[in-house]
């Protein structure tokens, strides 16, 4: 079966040329079905190489198709590797993929037949990139799905590109994509100047021989970890993706939860042996991401916009994604991106159906009391609070619990943080959730009178996601509930080369617990604090101040960024083309011409056409070539 992996990512391949060819001609129907079916299609075949791939024994297969950059002894193949990390990916994006594809058919169902097409195109293009991105035998492969990505997001977030905001919103998302970009591309090309090649199996053997943070591998680190910075959302460049709330909300769900936003995670998760000889960036790394969960969880508590909030909640859930890779705790780190994909993508799905509801507004102050009109939204949205949350039994409990214990052995004071912003969460989500559900409803009569359950193609991925964020926790239960992490034993082929400089160091089981009680406990105490704030709460129209205002207004750094870069840069472009470009060049080029003009309109006056201009001119050339001659 794994010689056919190539059909995976061909199949959502095919549903792109077909819908994006045919969508004049294709009914809605037929647009959905080959939609939906080609990415469920790939999801069977993706979990039958999961069957294979966990069977005991097996390490890996490289599945190569082409011959693909072939420049001196520079060989890039195009091929796949299949190991037990890619399969894990597949299943997360064929599955949670195929779900948003079903919830879209009828999500998207007011767009015109051509609009339709076009967005199941884009998403069946989105699939297939992040696909080859997670398949790729090799870093080339890596980017190339990197870019795609980019390009569908820039497709996805600027799908209703008659409105400029969104299309300014989409433009930034790419271009703060290209400055990450760029450091993974500067990141590939010393990789082959030092390795000779950019396969994994290659330059994962020769890493060890360079030591433990030579120069080589701490550039190597930093510059792939700038890649994931920008694909991952980290600080500073993480901005782009609230703004990616300007595409539909199934785009939201898939940007965040099962494609995009993850791939930076993948990538350094499969470059594991790289950072943990480098542990100078490690440190960067668990920094950074501890610092972007803490700050992005921050702005959630004052955002009243539903999508925003859970969009700052992704940024923060990736810095905890990061802080388990800079601890070198990559089982945790891929558990967490395994949880998050279900309890995100129900949250994601979960708010959409709230906004089909009503009408298309997204200001949670005008909701309220929907969790009479719409029972199963109102359950599975709080199931996937209480997963995010982290309270026990729930998927999201488990891999957070594993992160911050790892942690703690690296340092308490990471613990401290992190512990910190996973309470600001619980309390940002259950405000979400109260505001949203309980209480009475505040928005207008007519928003009242259409408020409805969702179809069935909307609620039935809820259902199933939901299911997903109670039991998806389960394959990876810590050692104190002595059970197996079937997690931990699955992914210990892929983290084997970075075991041998893993300083490993096990909590005891007694602190593990403490650990545990003190987080619920505290979670717990934050959900109260928000069920009393919220659950009856009513407008009365008092703005924000103080700090308040600041997590309102995002710290400001999008000002800051205008300020600092966007104002400075458009003024030296302004210069360049004022001063520059049309006083300098535009004016060399302009006098060249006039200059030849004027000169063959003063040369055009000696031809008069009188013969005795013309003897006194050649008697005239005569005697300076005779003075010439004499003097010469």
């Amino acid at each position: 079966m794994i010689n056919l992996v190539w059909l995976v990512p061909l199949l959502p391949l095919l549903g792109f040329l077909v819908n994006g060819l045919g969508r004049k001609v294709l009914s809605k129907g037929l647009v959905g079905v080959i939609g939906s079916g080609t990415v469920l299609a790939g999801f069977v075949v993706s979990l039958l190489i999961f069957l294979e791939v966990r069977t005991e024994g097996f390490n890996q297969q490289i599945v190569h198709l082409f011959d693909f950059i072939s420049v001196g002894s520079l060989k890039i193949p195009f091929a796949f590797q299949v190991d037990r990390l890619s399969a894990l990916f597949l299943l997360v994006i064929t599955g949670v993929g195929s779900l948003i594809h079903i919830y879209s058919t009828s999500y998207m169902h007011d767009e015109s037949n051509e609009g339709f097409a076009r967005y199941f195109a884009y998403l069946n293009l989105f699939v297939f990139s992040m696909l080859l991105l997670v398949l790729g035998a090799n870093y080339v492969m890596m980017f190339i799905g990197w870019e795609g990505v980019g390009l569908c997001s820039y497709l996805l977030i600027g799908f209703w590109f008659k409105n400029p905001a969104y299309n300014k919103a989409a433009n930034k998302a790419f271009i703060m994509n290209r400055i990450g970009d760029l450091g993974f591309l500067l990141g590939i090309f010393l990789m082959i100047t030092q390795f000779g090649s950019v396969s994994f199996n290659d330059v994962f053997s020769q890493v060890p021989a360079l030591g433990s943070n030579a120069g080589v591998l701490v550039a190597i680190a930093m510059l792939l970890f700038v890649g994931a910075m920008g694909k991952s959302a980290q600080l500073p460049l993480y901005t782009w993706l609230p703004d990616a709330m300007a595409g539909p909300t199934p785009v939201s769900a898939l940007i965040h939860a099962a494609t995009m936003v993850t791939a930076g995670i993948y990538m350094i998760a499969r470059s594991n042996v790289i950072y943990t000889l480098a542990p100078s960036i490690q440190m960067v790394v668990a920094i950074v991401g501890l610092a972007t969960a803490v700050f992005a969880a921050s702005i959630a508590l004052k955002q009243n916009d539903i999508k925003k909030v859970l969009a700052y909640s992704t940024v923060s859930q990736l810095g905890y994604m990061f802080l388990a890779l800079g601890v070198g705790a990559y089982t945790a780190a891929v558990f967490h991106v395994m949880t998050h994909a279900f309890f995100k993508a129900l949250l994601f799905l979960g708010s959409g159906s709230v906004i089909h509801a009503m009408g298309g507004e997204q200001d949670i102050r005008k909701m309220g009391g929907l969790k009479k009109y719409m029972p199963i939204t109102n359950i599975t949205f709080l199931i996937g609070c209480l997963a995010i949350a982290g309270i026990p039994g729930f998927a999201g409990f488990f891999s957070k619990d594993e992160i911050l214990a790892n942690a703690f052995v690296s340092s308490p004071v990471f613990y401290a943080v992190g512990l910190f912003g996973a309470l600001m969460t619980a309390f940002y989500m259950f405000r979400l959730y109260y505001m949203t559900f309980s209480g009475t409803f505040r928005g207008t009569h007519e928003q009242e009178h259409h408020l409805h359950e969702s179809p069935a193609a909307i609620t039935f991925p809820l259902i199933v996601l939901a299911i997903l964020s109670i039991v998806g926790g389960w394959v990876g239960m810590p050692e104190v509930f002595h059970v197996k992490n079937f997690l931990a034993a699955y992914l210990a082929p892929i983290f084997a080369p970075s075991a041998p400089y893993l300083h490993e160091h096990h909590l005891s089981h007694s602190m593990e617990w403490i650990l545990m009680g003190i987080s619920t406990v505290l979670v717990i105490v934050m959900i109260f604090w928000a069920r009393a704030k919220y659950v009856a709460w009513k407008d009365e129209g008092v703005e924000n101040t103080g700090l308040a205002k600041v997590l309102e207004n995002k710290w400001y750094v999008d000002e800051l960024y205008d300020a600092i870069i966007v104002k400075p840069l458009y003024s030296l472009s302004k210069f360049f083309q004022d001063g520059i470009e049309k006083s300098g060049i535009d004016a060399l080029v302009n006098g060249v011409g006039k200059g030849v003009q004027w000169g063959s309109q003063q040369i055009r006056l000696l031809q008069s056409g009188q013969v005795g201009f013309y003897i006194f001119a050649m008697v005239i050339g005569m005697i300076v070539l005779l003075l010439i001659s004499l003097f010469i």
